[in-house]
């Protein structure tokens, strides 16, 4: 078992700890900006997908399984579907049992 500090949640950082519903409710006023004392949405989008770019180098042609929040989830949307973070923090939360991806070689673009 890897735990990679990259696919931790947003770090809300002054709001850490505070209530789910505050903190997403003003989601989109953080795309860009960072929470305060913490980091902006699409911060957290590109550590996710600094993971994914480490991940040929340890486990080309591998399943493996990843554990992670909501800016995990966004990172995968965005970086291997091409999801749109505008896109993302607008939309509910559609909880379900799991999720697969599939990387292609080399993984999509990491710029925004």
């Amino acid at each position: 078992m890897l735990h990679d500090w990259r696919l931790r949640e947003c770090d809300y950082g002054e709001r850490n700890g505070g209530p789910a519903r505050e903190l997403h409710e003003q989601r989109s006023r953080y795309l860009d900006r960072p929470y305060p004392g913490g980091e902006s949405w699409r911060q957290a989008v590109r550590r996710v997908g600094r993971f994914l770019d480490d991940l040929p180098t340890r486990w080309a042609g591998r399943r493996i399984l990843v554990i992670g929040h909501v800016a995990t989830r966004w990172g995968l949307d965005h970086r291997i579907d091409g999801v749109r973070l505008e896109d993302l923090v607008d939309a509910d939360f559609a909880w379900r049992e799991g999720w697969e991806y599939r990387l292609t070689d080399p993984p999509g673009p990491s710029s925004s």
